[in-house]
C-alpha cells in the first residue's frame, strides 16, 4: 500500500496543523492531526515588523540620492567653473591637455597650449576639467 503525504498546512479552528494522507490504491484521502498536544500555531509575522513599505520607500529615496542627485550636483558645478572662466586663465583639459584661455564663445573655448609657436586648439566646453588659476593645488 502507497501513501502520499501532502505537506501542506492548513490551520483548524483551535489553531491546530493538520496534514492530508492521500491513499493511492483506494483512493481515499483522510486528514491526520499533527499532535493534539501541540500548542496552536502563530502566523508568521513579516521579518520587517509589518512595516516592509516604508523600508521600501527609503530603499527608494537613498537611490535617487545616490544615482540622481550626485551627478547632478558635480555636473551644476562643472557648469559653474565653466561660466566663471575668463581670459589667462591656466586650465586642464579632461584629456590632460594644459592651456590658457584666449577667447570663450557660447560652447567653444580657445586655449593658447604653446607660448613659442602660438599654437591654439579649440575645445568644448565641457572637455574643460579643472581651472588652475582657480584651484592652486592642480
Amino acid at each position: 500500500m502507497k501513501n502520499i503525504w501532502i505537506l501542506a498546512q492548513a490551520e483548524t479552528n483551535e489553531g491546530r496543523v493538520e496534514a492530508t494522507r492521500i491513499d493511492e490504491e483506494e483512493g481515499e484521502a483522510t486528514t491526520v492531526a499533527a499532535d493534539p498536544n501541540a500548542p496552536p500555531v502563530t502566523p508568521r509575522r513579516s521579518p520587517f515588523g509589518g512595516s516592509m513599505w516604508i523600508w521600501v520607500l527609503l530603499m527608494f529615496v537613498m537611490m535617487y540620492f545616490l544615482l540622481f542627485r550626485g551627478p547632478r550636483k558635480k555636473q551644476q558645478q562643472h557648469k559653474q567653473m565653466v561660466q566663471t572662466l575668463g581670459k589667462n586663465d591656466r586650465v586642464r583639459t579632461i584629456g590632460g591637455i594644459i592651456g590658457t584661455v584666449v577667447d570663450i564663445k557660447d560652447d567653444e573655448i580657445t586655449l593658447k597650449v604653446d607660448e613659442s609657436t602660438n599654437t591654439k586648439i579649440k575645445v568644448a566646453s565641457s572637455a574643460i576639467g579643472k581651472n588652475l588659476s582657480k584651484d592652486k593645488s592642480g
